[in-house]
């Protein structure tokens, strides 16, 4: 299967007022792996160790290695002098003198794929998940989500009720990633439209402050399988999706 997005010609130049989203594979050949850590620094490098399993490890260095290279050629830099600054929460940013450019990036990983969104001087939250059947979703989501999009769940049909819960998911998890708040903040508290087919739409969310702010959200479908949003606080924005790396489509 090859990914629903295009590979463009050359690498795009970042524009005001547009996001760019990148769908990355992440099961890449091992000569490739080793191409791609060694751009990684020696934190990344430490966290790829810790992981028990070959094939997490590998595709942690995949994603980190080509969220490293989409930033350095926006950036007309190497991947390996990039550095990296995190948020209260975790949230990741462009570290000094990177920061100084605006650049803005956010990404998610599942299963065998990852998202990174880029864009000038907007906070983004991304957000993808691979389609599969977890342990009683509907509990899940009687958990997690709130009492009327449990209702709007029940009313689907048994065909469109998981596709329905993991975009309801996706739109919450890229809402408080744009924030940084990661799960500090109950899912429950960003409450989001889940009608089969239609525009994704923040219902309800109130900041820091207690105050309903506007948002821009997108729903995305970067490979067949898997399922996406991305969202930034402010007026909407432009989007373009492409497939990395560039000219390899």
């Amino acid at each position: 299967m090859s990914s629903n997005w295009p590979a463009p010609a050359e690498h795009p130049t970042l524009k005001p007022r547009i996001v760019h989203v990148w769908s990355l594979a992440l099961d890449l050949p091992h000569n490739t792996i080793d191409g791609l850590r060694m751009n990684l620094a020696d934190d990344e490098l430490a966290r790829a160790a810790r992981y028990k399993f070959d094939r997490h490890r590998r595709r942690f260095i995949a994603c980190r290695g080509q969220v490293r290279q989409i930033l350095a050629n926006y950036l007309g830099t190497d991947a390996s002098r990039l550095s990296f600054q995190y948020g209260p929460k975790g949230k990741p940013a462009l570290a000094a003198p990177w920061s100084e450019s605006g650049v803005e990036y956010n990404v998610s990983h599942s299963h065998e794929r990852a998202l990174c969104a880029v864009a000038l001087n907007h906070e983004l939250g991304v957000d993808v998940e691979h389609l599969r059947t977890p342990y009683d979703f509907e509990g899940i989501a009687a958990q997690f989500f709130a009492a009327e999009e449990v209702a709007a769940l029940r009313e689907l049909s048994d065909s469109a009720r998981l596709t329905a819960f993991f975009a309801c998911w996706t739109q919450k998890e890229a809402v408080l990633k744009a924030v940084g708040a990661g799960l500090s903040i109950p899912l429950n508290q960003v409450v989001v439209s889940l009608a089969p087919q239609q525009p994704a739409v923040i219902r309800n969310f109130l900041d820091a402050s207690g105050q309903s702010t506007d948002w821009w959200m997108q729903n995305l479908e970067p490979f067949p399988g898997y399922v996406g949003a991305i969202a930034s606080q402010g007026s909407s924005l432009e989007m373009a999706c492409w497939q990395f790396p560039v000219g390899n489509g």
